[in-house]
């Protein structure tokens, strides 16, 4: 039974893929409606964390350069960035951990969280750690992947208008590839996710064995560190559903407009 029968749109559209469109809208609703409540609050935990000062008095800056250099990093620059672009991160390609300035120069707990959390991840780069290793070298292709989406569909588009007069056949075949390419990035993200996973739990043993931290400040990070799992798998579970309903639009379209080619040549 269609779905949106009244709709002039989806007019030429299996009911199938009507359904497939909604159920894939609904989820959609859904996932975003979880992520809002994950984002205030993680909001909440990371800006009570970042008021409360640790008990150490450790900037992120100070403790990112003190784990560094006692696991012979020096080279491992730390750097302080300003703005919202970078984030806190780690660069194996440019040897450097980049915190944001916005916790980095404080003494709190969250600005130790990370800054232990992303030198750990140097360490883990330093020890030859297999799923690091794997995250260095697959990084630039788990970029590729969300990017090289749109442009494959415009090629398939402009081959089905000048050799094909616009069947749908390349551009469903261009929109596969494409989502070969995001599946295999949604894949690397997941990798991504297990190492930083890997460098919260070294980052934790690493502040309780140098007395670095309180016990009690380390169980704040970890639900810190928890909320923020969270918070990236959500989204990337949101992200593919908004390109597996893209997909499905684009399907829908080229559905329709070959119903209609057809019943003009009738």
């Amino acid at each position: 039974m269609p779905l949106f029968e009244n709709v002039e749109q989806f007019e030429n559209v299996s009911p199938a893929l009507q359904w497939a469109i909604f159920i894939v809208a609904c989820l959609i609703a859904a996932v975003a409606a979880v992520s809002i409540v994950i984002s205030i609050w993680l909001s909440i935990k990371y800006m009570v964390y970042n008021r409360r000062q640790n008990s150490r008095g450790l900037t992120g800056e100070q403790a990112a350069r003190r784990i560094l250099d006692q696991n012979g990093l020096q080279k491992i620059k730390v750097s302080v960035v300003g703005s919202m672009l970078f984030g806190n991160s780690y660069s194996h390609y440019f040897k450097k951990v980049r915190l944001r300035r916005l916790t980095t120069r404080k003494p709190s707990i969250t600005s130790l969280a990370i800054g232990a959390e992303k030198s750990a991840l140097a360490i883990l780069d330093k020890e030859g750690d297999k799923d690091m290793r794997t995250r260095v070298v697959l990084t630039p292709l788990m970029y590729l992947g969300p990017f090289a989406f749109i442009p494959l569909i415009g090629v398939g588009v402009i081959i089905d208008l000048i050799f094909f007069n616009f069947s749908g056949v390349v551009t469903v075949i261009s929109a596969a590839l494409g989502l070969a390419f995001y599946v295999v990035s949604f894949v690397l993200s997941i990798m991504t996710l297990k190492t930083e996973v890997k460098a919260q739990a070294r980052a934790c043993k690493i502040l309780k064995e140098e007395n670095m931290a309180t016990d009690e400040e380390i169980d704040m990070m970890k639900q810190l560190f928890k909320l923020y799992n969270i918070q990236y798998i959500n989204d990337l579970i949101l992200e593919f559903l908004q390109l597996i309903l893209k997909i499905l639009q684009i399907v829908a379209k080229v559905q329709g407009n070959s119903s209609s080619s057809s019943s003009s040549s009738r």
